[in-house]
């Protein structure tokens, strides 16, 4: 089965990864490598990737004259989407564990972020009859 995890911050939370120190952040980022070798080993690995500042993001809302309608990122928009892993797992409990691996990462003073992790099972294919 497979799931997306997704990590988000409010803007209090990512103004805060910026005045970590490198010792921690390296150390963050090092937990969170492991996480990926591991998943990479057990055959679960998809596909992680983190996202550009939420300050770069955009929102679509349809189009105007064949020109998509934009707009900046919201500024009371409470959380921000950083980043995701995809796994494919034997099932839901295996998908909690790798994501509270993910929240339990190294963070300032080697304390655990605890950092939310949204987890969601991707939809099963509907085939469309004719």
């Amino acid at each position: 089965m497979k799931y997306i995890l997704l990590m988000s911050s409010t803007r209090r939370g990512v103004e805060g990864y910026h005045v970590w120190s490198k010792q921690d952040m390296d150390a963050h980022m090092a937990a969170l490598e492991r996480i990926n070798q591991d998943l990479t080993a057990s055959g679960e690995f998809i596909a992680t990737q983190g996202l550009t500042e939420a300050t770069a993001a955009k929102v679509v809302r349809g189009m105007e004259n064949g020109v998509p309608v934009t707009d900046g990122i919201f500024p009371e928009s409470k959380e921000f989407l950083l980043g995701y892993w995809i796994v494919d797992v034997a099932n839901a409990e295996r998908a909690y564990a790798i994501a509270g691996q993910i929240s339990a990462a190294h963070g300032p003073g080697g304390k655990p972020t605890n950092m939310p992790i949204e987890v969601r099972q991707f939809a099963t294919p509907q085939i469309k009859s004719q």
